[in-house]
């Protein structure tokens, strides 16, 4: 296939699809090209039988921003591009999923790119001119007004429709209105089914199915497991060390106020020498949204890039309106804590308080000077009542001004809420051995916590303890440091 490329187009993906013949081998291929990385085209190759090195194009069909993709609801899907519409089935349910995956990137992409059909894609005709399969071929890849119609008469095929018909008799009415829903149970069960995606050698985001496949994990080399639902269970709490986050994936649920926990799970898992998988029930909002946070506050990196970096690994990923909210909030966070630790902030800061020392100082001075002068004037017209108790020694007003600096300090506490300590804050001789699989559970209180993106407020609370859960972070990297 490569052969029948121009050297500046790559090959993004090649699926192999069903035939009416039994001897032909059809694949079909998304071709891009290096001149414009946001163009690309759908090529069908044609071989004459399995053995064959040779083959030859049978169909071109350009993505256009107008294109769109659907699910037949028996394991194959349409494209539409422009007037054209194409049918085709991959021989496999797991091809089928990467061959949606990729199509979606591209769709995005020429939408992006404003690629209005028949203004753009001019290196398509270089295929188009090339096309030189047989006659058969071509009728089978522009022929297809329906999957049926190019689906060999198998007896595979016969006992799937048997079975169709048996479960419409079964339950007693026709299946065909909901069909709609046939296809998106489909899709999440492509999408669970799913490898996991490798965000950073120790780090894994993926779904339900990840996380219940006991062979993947350990290939992968994952100790710890980072679950964010509420309706999954942990499958092998004897075998691994969990994190329960237990959240649904709506958008008033609260995400942010436990990402300082699950910064210090993950890093945990790194330390450690194994690997993590964060999943959720696909990977796409809640999961993702805990990953792209990490990402922010491990590496420094604002939300944009964070955002872009895991979605190149992992093309689903969606977090929902208010988990968007929070990663800018978080962003936010982080700023300010970078900032506020920065030289140019200890500068001002150590100016600031020396013109603050400055000003207490000389208002001591006045104070003593106001005494002073008092002193003498009752000298002056009182000195047979003169009373030795009554005089105010300095070490008496520097009790008293001790016992005022403890009272401001005592009020000032109160505003101060105790932030309890998560078994990540031990010290490594009081965790758990890993060998039990120690689980540590954060559970979302049923009453739904106020939207971020209703009322457009965060908790007080969960963000305070953030910014001071960072500074007390890098605190200890500067008495480390120091």
């Amino acid at each position: 296939m490569i052969e029948q490329l121009r050297p500046e187009d790559t090959i993004k993906l090649a699926v192999q699809l069903e035939s009416v013949s039994r001897v032909r081998i059809r694949y079909l291929i998304v071709v891009s090209t290096l001149g414009s990385k946001q163009e690309s085209i759908l090529l069908g190759m044609d071989f004459p039988n399995s053995d064959s090195e040779q083959c030859t194009i049978g169909l071109v069909l350009p993505i256009w921003s107008d294109t769109q993709v659907y699910l037949d609801g028996d394991g194959g899907f349409s494209v539409t591009s422009a007037d054209d519409t194409r049918i085709f089935k991959p021989v496999s349910m797991q091809t089928m999923w990467s061959v949606l995956q990729v199509l979606h990137g591209c769709c995005e992409r020429a939408v992006k790119a404003a690629l209005i059909p028949g203004i753009g894609l001019e290196w398509s005709q270089f295929y188009c001119q090339h096309i030189a399969s047989d006659r058969f071929c071509l009728n089978e890849w522009e022929a297809m007004n329906d999957l049926e119609s190019v689906r060999r008469d198998s007896k595979g095929q016969r006992y799937k429709e048997e079975v169709h018909s048996a479960l419409e008799t079964r339950i007693g009415f026709d299946m065909r209105p909901y069909k709609e829903y046939i296809d998106n149970e489909i899709l999440v069960t492509m999408a669970q089914m799913d490898k996991p995606s490798k965000i950073f050698d120790y780090l894994y985001l993926g779904s339900e199915w990840n996380a219940a496949n006991f062979e993947e994990l350990q290939k992968n080399n994952v100790g710890y497991i980072l679950n964010v639902t509420r309706e999954i269970d942990n499958f092998f709490p004897e075998s691994f060390t969990y994190m329960n986050i237990r959240v649904y994936d709506v958008e008033s649920t609260d995400l942010l106020s436990h990402w300082p926990n699950t910064f210090a799970f993950i890093n945990s898992a790194r330390k450690s020498g194994q690997a993590v998988l964060v999943h959720c029930k696909m990977g796409v909002s809640r999961s993702a949204s805990t990953v792209i946070a990490y990402i922010m506050k491990q590496h420094h990196w604002p939300l944009d890039v964070s955002l872009t970096y895991v979605r190149d690994r992992r093309s689903i990923v969606k977090p929902n309106e208010g988990f968007m909210k929070q990663l800018q909030t978080y962003s936010g966070i982080l700023n300010a804590s970078q900032q506020r630790h920065s030289a140019l902030w200890r500068r001002k800061s150590r100016e600031q308080k020396q013109k603050s020392m400055c000003k207490e100082q000389q208002g001591k001075e006045e104070k003593q000077k106001e005494r002073h002068d008092d002193d003498d004037d009752d000298d002056d017209d009182d000195d047979d009542d003169y009373d030795d108790d009554e005089i105010e020694s300095p070490d008496d007003r520097d009790s008293g001004s001790m016992d005022e600096k403890d009272d401001s300090e005592e009020e000032t506490e109160v505003f101060v809420e105790p932030i309890p300590m998560s078994d990540f804050d031990k010290k490594p001789g009081q965790i758990e051995p890993s060998g039990v699989g120690p689980v540590i559970t954060i559970n979302e209180p049923d009453k739904a916590v106020p939207s971020v993106n209703r009322s457009g407020r965060m908790n007080l609370f969960s963000l305070m303890q953030s910014i001071s859960e960072l500074d007390d972070e890098d605190k200890g990297c500067e008495q480390i440091s120091n």
